[in-house]
């Protein structure tokens, strides 16, 4: 049975409109041609996520998420995704958006790169921050 799931790590955070993210997400990911199997959101800390990013990528910065693809069937969505709750919030005000708004695009960038979309190169950003517009925009609730 599919199933999204969000937890904690070294943090205390309560996603709101936990269902309907859910169903978000889901709709993504079935909109993209794809099945979901299980997909694990952990929100966490700066310092959690820069061990992470030293430990399994040799990355030696802060980042707002990381994303392990644990797929092992094509066009079926297993995965972790890592959030740091502290990069959101910060991402927000640097940005002049809710925090919610941030959260939720980092919550579709995760599910995206899961989905193929890459965002190393300009041309590859700028068609991520245009599927991440994209779906945004299909929430079917706000914040």
């Amino acid at each position: 049975m599919p199933a999204i799931h969000f937890f904690e790590e070294d943090i205390t955070y309560k996603l709101k409109k936990k269902t309907l993210v859910k169903q978000w997400i889901t709709e993504t990911i079935l909109a993209e041609g794809f099945r979901l199997k299980e997909l694990n959101y952990i929100f966490c800390s700066d310092a959690y996520l820069l061990q992470i990013n030293q430990q399994y990528l040799n990355h030696d910065t802060y980042t707002d998420i990381i994303t392990f693809d644990n797929s092992e069937t094509e066009k079926v969505i297993t995965g972790d995704i890592f959030i740091s709750i502290e990069r959101i919030r910060e991402n927000a005000a640097k940005y002049n958006i809710t925090e919610a708004d941030e959260l939720h695009r980092v919550i579709i960038h995760g599910a995206l790169h899961l989905l193929g979309y890459k965002d190393k190169t300009a041309v590859t950003k700028q068609k991520m921050t245009e599927k991440e517009d994209f779906y945004l925009n299909k929430r079917s609730f706000i914040g």
